[in-house]
């Protein structure tokens, strides 16, 4: 509560990139959001580490910015698709931490009732149309729900997020060609964090990304995905511009993975450096990127970023807390909630 007192007490506003005006309090709204899902990820690590989390799990740490970002110019109502690195994209779209580390630790209060686990988080009511484990397959459900959306005239708008490793998967071009000729609601993020698993994305995908949209007259930005403004303003735009019935969007935010590719692996440096590591982490953070920006803008204090920082961290606690202390579905249920 003492951030946000002080925050208010801020009475001017500022703009952003693009030069939309933004009130203060929302930047720190947006620093807020970061650290809760970098906490958030520290959590799940600390758990797979002590081996209470069934499972693997894929970290969103250093890409915070992206998902922030995004979410924030969304509505609601609108949609998103995730992907198997999804939390960060759950929790900016506003679900519960308790519930969601519920469901990675197996447990009935869980969003998919602890089936689901890590990959397969969604909360309908908020919006997510889930977060998936085969590579692009949101791509296909974002742009059906943008059909819907069009086809009720509701107003609403799909995102769907997914790695440059999507790239090569057919059904992404597949809905792309459709979106574009109905000029469907819905814009496509791809999160640019350079590997393809174990892989850098210059070895597996020919070309430059920014022309796959291209080639399907879909407008598309390359944006610095580490600069949570710089993707609210871009996202904004393309969100706006397919709510008001101009077509589909592409942003291509380019960002980074701090740890593996998944919990598991620890041992990188096969397939990238430490230099490489360390240059992302001290010159790139997203986190310091937006708290550097409202330092200097004279918006925030070391005061503000330690309560924000507390909370965030308290919360993850008492939600793992929860987690852990749920109990486990009911054997008699193996059965139910599997299909649609």
């Amino acid at each position: 509560m003492a951030a946000n007192m002080k925050a208010k007490q801020v009475s001017h506003t500022q703009t952003d990139a693009g030069g939309a005006t933004v009130d203060p309090e929302e930047w720190l709204h947006m620093y807020r959001q970061m650290y809760r899902i970098r906490s958030f990820e520290e959590e799940v690590n600390d758990l797979y580490t002590k081996a209470l989390m069934p499972g693997l799990a894929h970290l969103y740490i250093g890409e915070e910015a992206v998902a922030v970002g995004v979410c924030e110019s969304l509505k609601r109502e609108d949609y998103i698709t995730s992907t198997h690195r999804g939390h960060g994209h759950c929790l900016a779209k506003g679900a519960s931490p308790d519930r969601m580390f519920a469901e990675l630790l197996g447990r009935a209060p869980g969003y998919c009732k602890g089936k689901g686990g890590s990959m397969h988080i969604a909360d309908q009511e908020g919006g997510n149309l889930g977060a998936n484990a085969i590579v692009g397959a949101g791509s296909g459900i974002a742009t059906g729900a943008a059909f819907s959306a069009r086809m009720r005239k509701s107003g609403q708008v799909a995102v769907t997020f997914f790695g440059e490793g999507a790239l090569g998967q057919g059904l992404l071009y597949e809905v792309m060609n459709m979106a574009s000729l109905w000029k469907l609601p819905v814009v496509y993020v791809c999160e640019n964090n350079l590997y393809n698993e174990y892989t850098h994305y210059s070895q597996t995908t020919a070309g430059e990304l920014s022309a796959r949209p291209a080639a399907f007259g879909i407008p598309v930005e390359v944006v610095d995905g580490q600069n949570v403004r710089a993707v609210y303003e871009t996202a904004r735009r393309f969100i706006e511009r397919a709510r008001n019935g101009e077509g589909p969007g592409f942003v291509i935010c380019n960002t980074y993975r701090y740890h593996g590719h998944h919990v598991g692996d620890i041992n990188r440096a096969y397939y990238r450096s430490k230099e490489e590591e360390t240059l992302w982490k001290t010159e790139r953070d997203p986190l310091n990127l937006l708290s550097q920006w409202l330092t200097e803008q004279h918006l925030a204090d070391a005061a503000i970023f330690e309560q924000i920082e507390k909370e965030a961290r308290e919360e993850m606690r008492s939600a793992v807390e929860f987690a852990i202390k749920a109990p486990f579905p009911d054997a008699s249920e193996v059965t139910q909630h599997v299909y649609a």
